[in-house]
C-alpha cells in the first residue's frame, strides 16, 4: 500500500493535473454547480490514473466513486447506471483490490502483476457477459429506465470491464473507454433535458482520455513484465 502519488512519471502528472483543472473548470463555469459531481468526477479521474499505474489504491477510490455516481444516477432516474456501480462495480472493486493487492508485481511491489486472459476467461466473460445482458434489460424495463438501450450497453460494457479489472488484464481500459463512450451519450442526451448535467459530459470525455493512456500504460508494463520472467 505504497504512497501511489510518489509513483507518477511527469507524463501522468501532467495527465492528471490536466484532467483535474479540465473537470473544475467545466463545473464551476457551470449554471448550476453541483458538488457531489465534482466530487465523482476529482475521484473517478484520481482513481483513473492509479489505474494506469496498477496500484491497488485506484480500486479502493472505484469505491468511492461507486457510491457518489450511485447517488448522482438516482437524482435522474437512470436506474441502470445507479444499478450497475451500487450493486455490480463497487462490489467487484472491493473484489479487485483484493486481488490486485495479493498479486504484486516482481520487479515493482507496488504495481499488480498483470495476468493473460485463457481460454477459459474468455468463455467465463461471454457466458457471463450473456445472462449479465438478459437479466439487465428486463430490470430496466420493468423500472421503465429512460434511453433504455444505451443503458443497457452501458450496463454491458461496465460489467466486461470490471470482470478484466478483477483479471487483471490490460484490456480493462478498452472496457472502460467503451463504457464512457456510451456514457457521453447517455449524459449528452441527459443534458439536453436539464444543461446542469454538462459537467457530466465533460467528466466522461475526461475518464475516456485516461482510460486510453492507462491501456497503453498497461501493455508496455506487459512487455516488461513478461521479460522480467
Amino acid at each position: 500500500m505504497n504512497n501511489p502519488i510518489k509513483e507518477l512519471t511527469k507524463r501522468e502528472w501532467l495527465i492528471w493535473l490536466c484532467s483535474l483543472i479540465i473537470v473544475l473548470a467545466s463545473n464551476l463555469l457551470a449554471t448550476d454547480l453541483d458538488i457531489l459531481t465534482l466530487a465523482a468526477a476529482l475521484i473517478g479521474v484520481t482513481s483513473l490514473i492509479f489505474a494506469a499505474k496498477g496500484n491497488v489504491w485506484a480500486q479502493i477510490l472505484m469505491v468511492v466513486f461507486s457510491i457518489l455516481y450511485g447517488i448522482i444516477s438516482f437524482r435522474f432516474r437512470y436506474w441502470g447506471e445507479m444499478i450497475t456501480y451500487l450493486g455490480m462495480t463497487m462490489p467487484m472493486a472491493v473484489w479487485s483490490a483484493i486481488t490486485w493487492f495479493k498479486n504484486p508485481s516482481e520487479d515493482n511491489s507496488s504495481e499488480v502483476a498483470i495476468q493473460k486472459l485463457t481460454r477459459r476467461h474468455v468463455i467465463w466473460l461471454t457466458v457471463s457477459t450473456v445472462l449479465v445482458t438478459v437479466v439487465f434489460y428486463y430490470i430496466l424495463m420493468l423500472l421503465d429506465t429512460p434511453n433504455i438501450v444505451f443503458s443497457t450497453i452501458s450496463i454491458v460494457t461496465s460489467f466486461l470491464a470490471a470482470a478484466l479489472t478483477m483479471l487483471r488484464s490490460s484490456y480493462y481500459a478498452v472496457g472502460y473507454a467503451a463504457n464512457d463512450v456510451i456514457l457521453i451519450v447517455l449524459w449528452v442526451l441527459a443534458s439536453l433535458e436539464n444543461p446542469a448535467y454538462i459537467p457530466v459530459v465533460v467528466n466522461f470525455v475526461i475518464f475516456f482520455v485516461n482510460d486510453m493512456y492507462g491501456f497503453v500504460s498497461w501493455k508496455k508494463r506487459e512487455v516488461r513484465q513478461a521479460v522480467d520472467l
